[in-house]
């Protein structure tokens, strides 16, 4: 069952959870243009074991679009908002694509909160921002249609959206129904982060999973994210973007070994540390 909360900012986010009470607590975040729901092939596999929190990012399903441009602080506030406000103190974290970018500020900014971090299919800047602003300018005139049909060629590959088409469905939908504004907010986050320096300063055990055919985020990235973040470990998919989807019982069991692990915080590079990105 979804319910709401309401920030300090007024902004209201929805959530809902899935398994016993007792368990540790891991968060879900979504992608750019889907909501809670693109992790139903995961949850039966999560809440055998956790606490799973499912949440709307700011402007995507139940959760408020709040007007103007987003940032990933903000993006990232919204976690720390949420989960204090439900009592949580300590969390896992797993994040595709913008949920791997709130991530990656939850492991800068947070790692306090934090046990473990997955980040999948994403990156730490995603430019340039000439093309996030075509995309703010598109989305605001013409509405999520048109580009919800371009999406799902990207985050797919061409034969599992040919032999799955129930599997796609739901995320058109998502898609269809996102609310512009929302979107456009988000967008702007995407287009004003660079965190491949400050990556480097991620203090918690680290899962980044790649799509060796994701167009949007491609294997160099996932490579580079994976380098920068000391001690990371880094997995790597036959799949597009949305790798939970087309692959999500690999995805799931990744995971779960991930998480199921002994924690051991690795060591957090020196500043000034030369960095994947950098190279």
């Amino acid at each position: 069952m979804t319910d709401t909360v309401t920030l300090g900012d007024g902004c209201t986010i929805a959530y809902r959870f899935d398994g016993a009470a007792h368990a540790p607590v891991l968060v879900l975040g979504n992608s750019l243009g889907t909501d809670l729901g693109m992790w139903a092939p995961q949850i039966d596999a999560f809440a055998q074991t956790y606490r799973v929190l499912r949440y709307d990012t700011r402007g995507h399903g139940r959760s408020q679009a709040s007007a103007g441009a987003y940032g990933i602080d903000r993006l990232g506030r919204d976690v720390v908002e949420l989960t204090a406000s439900l009592g949580i103190d300590r969390f896992h974290f797993c994040g595709l694509s913008l949920g791997g970018m709130v991530g990656q500020w939850l492991g800068i900014r947070e790692s306090d909160r934090l046990d473990r971090l997955v980040l999948a299919n994403t990156s730490g800047y995603m430019g340039p921002p000439s093309a996030w602003d075509a995309r703010i300018a598109a989305v605001l005139a013409e509405g999520m249609a048109p580009l919800a049909e371009a999406s799902i060629a990207r985050w797919f590959t061409p034969g599992f959206a040919m032999r799955h088409p129930d599997a796609i469905e739901p995320i058109v939908k998502m898609l269809r129904s996102t609310d512009p504004t929302g979107y456009a907010g988000c967008c702007a986050a995407i287009r004003d982060m660079d965190m491949r320096r400050a990556a480097t300063l991620i203090g918690v055990p680290t899962l980044v999973i790649g799509g060796s055919a994701d167009p949007a985020t491609p294997p160099d990235h996932a490579q580079a994210l994976a380098s920068a973040i000391p001690g990371a470990t880094l997995e790597m998919l036959d799949a597009a973007h949305l790798s939970n989807i087309e692959q999500p019982n690999r995805f799931a069991s990744l995971v779960l070994d991930f998480l199921a692990r002994s924690s051991s915080r690795p060591p957090v590079a020196r500043e000034g540390a030369e960095s994947a990105y950098d190279r």
